[in-house]
């Protein structure tokens, strides 16, 4: 791993950048990406964003709007992933990532599989941590949009300064940042209340549904292709979804099972401390940090429910 002043050198000696957000876009690779985009257009560069899944409308009030892979037709003299742990969060975008032999990836989970020719990796609350310090050792004034972008990345990333990853440098960031014009409470209500009334019905419905195993340590909520449709809504609708079951007294661990599509699985896992989901989701090929981390599993849903809470188990 490099350090960030060398990073920040050999990203500043680039004019044409490409920076590439994770599938299912949260605020972190959000913030972090648009953030890079708009601090080096101010500095004459040409930015563009990537992201393999549509941006949900949540974050429309920012104005972000990224290109798929397929429709990136031009060259780039650098690719910049950010908040992506493993090639396979880029989705499509990867097979595009790695055809620039510039490859950048600045990440904040501990389990970055440190691809790309330069890596950045440290275990932060939020990548957007990390993409302040860059931006800062790039030099230039931040201004709101910008603060805005990597305040989105902080608040989302630590439930708006609730989670336990949150540190003397999580705040410091976040009030420079507010020095700078960033609005934390326009972005707090945006994320956390402000709902609609389909993820509201939705989630109502999914946690009417809760299952409990081991004693009540575990709890284990599952939403299915049949449930958007009932309710008319997308996936991304249920982010936040597993922090419900989380906070429930006794509650050691929280597992929410999405389906994407017939026998495909998106697995999230919170823990209050007793349990490393981190390591739980990286014998499934996942990952991410210590209490919250995540992984796909195939196969019948029965099959799928089984294997993790299993694994869990043994953790406890």
């Amino acid at each position: 791993m490099i350090s960030m002043c060398e990073i920040a050198e050999k990203l500043n000696s680039h004019d044409k950048l490409l920076v590439f957000c994770h599938v299912r876009p949260d605020g972190d690779t959000l913030g972090s990406a648009f953030a890079i985009k708009r601090f080096l257009e101010n500095s004459g560069k040409t930015v563009d964003v990537v992201c393999d899944s549509p941006i949900p409308e949540k974050f429309s009030f920012l104005g972000f709007k990224a290109f798929k892979p397929s429709e990136i037709t031009g060259e780039y003299s650098a690719h910049v992933a950010v908040d992506c742990s493993t090639e396979n969060m880029l989705g499509d975008g990867y097979v595009l990532y790695k055809k620039c032999v510039e490859t950048f990836n600045i990440d904040h989970h501990i389990s970055n599989t440190r691809y790309g020719k330069y890596f950045y990796v440290d275990d932060r609350a939020a990548c957007c941590e990390i993409v302040y310090e860059l931006l800062t050792a790039l030099g230039g004034e931040i201004c709101k949009s910008v603060a805005d972008c990597l305040l989105l990345g902080i608040s989302t990333d630590t439930g708006h300064y609730m989670h336990s990853n949150v540190t003397v440098s999580t705040f410091k960031i976040s009030s420079e940042l507010l020095a700078c014009g960033g609005d934390s409470h326009e972005i707090g209500v945006k994320m956390f209340k402000n709902q609609t009334r389909a993820r509201a019905t939705l989630q109502a419905d999914i946690m009417s549904k809760m299952k409990f195993f081991e004693d009540g340590k575990i709890a284990f909520i599952s939403i299915m292709q049949s449930d958007l449709e009932k309710f008319g809504a997308t996936s991304d609708l249920t982010e936040g979804f597993i922090d419900y079951p989380l906070s429930i007294e006794g509650v050691e661990v929280a597992v929410s099972v999405l389906e994407s599509r017939q026998n495909a699985y998106k697995i999230s896992l919170r823990s209050k401390g007793r349990v490393n989901v981190n390591e739980v989701a990286a014998g499934f090929g996942g990952g991410g940090h210590i209490l919250a981390s995540g992984c796909m599993l195939f196969g019948f849903f029965e099959d799928v429910k089984d294997k993790i809470i299993r694994a869990i188990t043994l953790s406890l």
